[in-house]
């Protein structure tokens, strides 16, 4: 099962991946965000829980309404932002991980149709090995 890329949005150009590397005990993962263009290429580890897990999914369903997320904000660890419209006409991705390196990656991603189904198929495939 691991490890798991339980997120993946990405284009020819630009991603950003999460993947569930191991189990750290019950109920925590550990995981990493790599955030990879033509222009920069980086990563951090991350811990998962189930609440930010269940976030993953409200997250999505907000994305579905067309409302842009902001996903594990009041944690430690990076943040990541999805704003559908953004600056080059297509959605972009934020990852701020504030409090380790104090970067913030800004990522446009043309992302094809039917993207949200392809991360709940993730999410649930993960929900349900675990």
């Amino acid at each position: 099962m691991f490890p798991y890329e339980l997120v993946r949005l990405s284009d020819l150009e630009n991603e950003v991946v999460i993947t569930v590397l191991s189990p750290m005990g019950s109920p925590y993962w550990e995981a990493r965000i790599e955030v990879s263009s033509t222009f920069v290429k980086g990563g951090t580890l991350l811990v998962l829980s189930p609440p930010k897990l269940d976030s993953w999914a409200k997250a999505l369903d907000e994305l579905d309404r067309g409302q842009d997320v902001v996903w594990m904000e009041t944690d430690r660890g990076p943040t990541i932002s999805i704003q559908l419209d953004g600056e080059r006409d297509c959605p972009e991705v934020v990852v701020d991980d504030e409090s380790l390196s104090m970067v913030t990656v800004r990522i446009p991603i043309a992302l094809e149709e039917g993207w949200i189904d392809d991360q709940r198929n993730r999410l649930r495939r993960f929900n349900e090995e675990m």
